[in-house]
């Protein structure tokens, strides 16, 4: 008899929750965190890749990252990423040096680091959601074919819609934590 994984179900549902991790890390507080550039990628050698494959990234002083380009042709580009990021950050350029000073975080920056919170969370929710439907066409289908009985039908599906809302549950407790965390002066 053909069934559900609902642990392949749970795994993914767990990337969704790890994703948003280190999303969330990317977004900072009061410090400068090499983390905080996590999120950027850049247009390399006709890939976009993590700024971390291109350049190394560390926090010298608690109010500033700096970013050591390894290859002095990517500069420029990775200037650009940073600048264009959702994180608006104004790199200055040193050689192969970016030197990326961080703003006091003031009220309005807070807030729109909190809606970047929120926008990285919904996009959470929704990989859980889509994990949800992928799992009930496939219990729908077993049903259809004669695979599985009605009654297993609806007992698995329930098992489907309590993982889908304990991931959901995750997904806002941490968000709730990161935005305490965000508005914190």
């Amino acid at each position: 008899m053909a069934e559900l994984d609902l642990n392949e179900l749970k795994r993914r549902m767990d990337g969704a929750i790890s994703s948003l991790k280190s999303d969330l890390a990317g977004l900072r507080t009061g410090r400068a965190s090499p983390s905080l550039l996590d999120p950027i990628t850049v247009e390399a050698y006709g890939n976009q890749m993590p700024l971390n494959q291109v350049a190394n990234v560390t926090a010298p002083e608690a109010r500033m990252v700096a970013v050591t380009v390894w290859d002095k042709q990517m500069v420029g580009k990775v200037e650009r990423a940073i600048r264009e990021s959702s994180l608006g950050l104004n790199p200055i350029t040193d050689g192969q040096t970016l030197r990326i000073p961080l703003p006091e975080l003031n009220e309005q920056r807070r807030k729109e680091l909190v809606k970047v919170a929120q926008q990285y969370g919904e996009g959470a929710k929704i990989a859980a959601r889509h994990v949800r439907r992928d799992g009930m066409e496939t219990l729908k289908k077993l049903e259809k074919d004669g695979e599985m009985g009605q009654d297993d039908s609806r007992q698995t599906s329930d098992r489907v819609q309590k993982l889908t809302d304990d991931t959901i549950a995750e997904i806002e407790k941490m968000l709730s934590v990161k935005e305490a965390e965000i508005m914190q002066v």
